[in-house]
């Protein structure tokens, strides 16, 4: 379970009223709400579920605080990620927040019971095309992160709001297409554990 004395640690507080409060982001409550919850009784696992566009400085601000990331790793490409999702260095932070969140919680890890209690979970979604960049994404993930990390594969793409407009992405995946990045995975990292 998550490090209760970390959210009544004063330079967090600091640290987190200084760099996180102001402007858009919103730790700074989260994890006053956590400091009264635990001091009241929680003992969960804290799951910080993201869609991969975060910035490193921030995700090790939360060292001690969570027990289970889930992260999205969406392109293995940057300029496919600014030409489809208008993220300006998605691969970069995706891969500089990988990196710290493995360091912080390593592999997952679960109960007697299959629940998982901490580590970190990775999805990817396989887009039409290729246009994820899915072999990269992998080969990072292998390389770079843990050949051991729990990695989910996702199918479920489906091409709404603007896809239209870029004929590559306005259509679902192919089972061929699923497949054949599942393959990959398995190849590249015979120890990734999938969520099927």
């Amino acid at each position: 379970m998550w490090c209760h004395s970390r959210c009544r640690d004063s330079k967090l507080w600091t640290t987190f009223w200084g760099r996180v409060c102001f402007g858009r982001f919103w730790w700074f409550w989260i994890v006053s709400a956590l400091a009264i919850a635990a001091k009241n009784g929680l003992r969960i696992p804290l799951v910080y579920n993201c869609g991969g566009y975060e910035r490193k400085e921030i995700i090790s601000l939360l060292e001690g605080v969570v027990d289970i990331y889930m992260p999205d790793f969406k392109y293995g490409d940057y300029e496919k990620a600014l030409r489809y999702s208008k993220a300006p260095n998605y691969t970069k932070y995706a891969k500089e927040s990988l990196i710290e969140m493995q360091h912080q919680v390593g592999d997952l890890v679960a109960d007697e019971n299959g629940i998982a209690i901490r580590g970190l979970i990775v999805r990817h979604l396989v887009m039409p095309n290729n246009v994820a960049d899915s072999k990269k994404v992998l080969e990072f993930i292998a390389k770079e992160v843990s050949g051991k990390a729990y990695v989910n594969v996702m199918a479920q793409y489906y091409p709404t709001f603007k896809a239209h407009q870029f004929p590559e992405i306005a259509r679902r995946i192919t089972i061929v297409e699923y497949k054949e990045v599942l393959e990959f995975a398995r190849q590249i990292s015979s120890e990734f554990r999938f969520a099927e």
